[in-house]
């Protein structure tokens, strides 16, 4: 198959599965068994091409947060943002230089993925009956002020989140989404909405910031097999372009309905990985 369409397939892919709690590891996994595997530079780097639909989408929050940056709510929102994005950064940079990590293959991310699903199951209904004892709302306000806009987001969810994403690096297949997503509501954050919009701003640094440390650790090392630069130029595209409409979609979604339906998805394609390429 034509190198260029390979990148085209694998970028929707990416696009596709980076926000749904779904893992976008363990799909590129199944892919690239077919396909043929690519380097982590590409993996890496389409996955911020997925990213910058979060800057589409949000560009209207975004642009809010950076206008009204003299209330108090933007600055608190962005700190937290901030602080989670720290966490993430000193704990797992040191995690990634010590070699923590399982590697891509097919039985721990089978693993990843059932467990991450039966988690998933469970904490949506743990949050649920926790917020029907507060006798609380547990949907965002989407209307009003900047500060009626903005969910009240948590030291405690705030750090929480960070090391969730660390989680999502050691464990390929958990998804960095559904761990941030889930941490978020085990932590208090019990609208889905709000969840997945911090879960999905986060993302924005610490994609970037691993793409560029991918390309730096490329560029440092001059054994590194040479890079299909159009490859991953046509990669990178269709990850932003189907991120896009995958977030936005997503994002309407949960508004009203549970993550059930992903979380049994994972433990079926989790345990179809284990009998169908159980050696890979």
């Amino acid at each position: 198959m034509n190198d260029l369409l390979i990148a085209l397939l694998l970028g929707v892919l990416e696009g596709l599965t980076e926000f749904l709690p779904v893992s976008s590891t363990g799909h590129l996994l199944i892919a690239q068994h077919w396909l043929g595997p690519e380097s982590d530079l590409f993996n890496i780097v389409i996955q911020s091409g997925a990213i910058l639909a979060v800057l589409l989408v949000f560009r209207g929050r975004l642009l809010a947060l950076a206008t009204g940056w003299r209330e108090r709510a933007a600055q608190d929102y962005v700190l937290k943002l901030g602080v989670a994005f720290a966490v993430t950064a000193a704990v797992g940079l040191p995690v990634r230089k010590l070699g923590w990590e399982l590697p891509e293959t097919v039985w721990p991310v089978a693993i990843a993925l059932i467990l991450g699903g039966i988690a998933m199951i469970l904490i949506e209904r743990f949050v649920e009956a926790r917020a029907a004892r507060r006798a609380v709302s547990v949907d965002a306000s989407e209307s009003g002020t900047l500060a009626a806009s903005l969910p009240a987001v948590s030291w405690n969810v705030a750090v929480w989140v960070g090391l969730a994403q660390v989680l999502a690096g050691v464990f390929p297949g958990t998804s960095r989404s559904a761990a941030a997503i889930f941490a978020a509501m085990l932590a208090g954050l019990a609208s889905r909405p709000a969840a997945a919009e911090f879960a999905f701003l986060l993302g924005i640094p610490t994609m970037f910031a691993a793409s560029a440390y991918a390309l730096l650790e490329y560029a440092r090392n001059p054994a590194a097999p040479r890079e299909d630069w159009a490859a991953l130029a046509v990669a990178f595209a269709a990850a932003a372009l189907t991120g896009f409409v995958v977030v936005r979609w997503l994002l309407a979604y949960v508004k009203s309905r549970r993550f059930t339906v992903f979380a049994v998805y994972r433990i079926a394609l989790g345990l179809g990985l284990l009998l169908f390429l159980p050696g890979q």
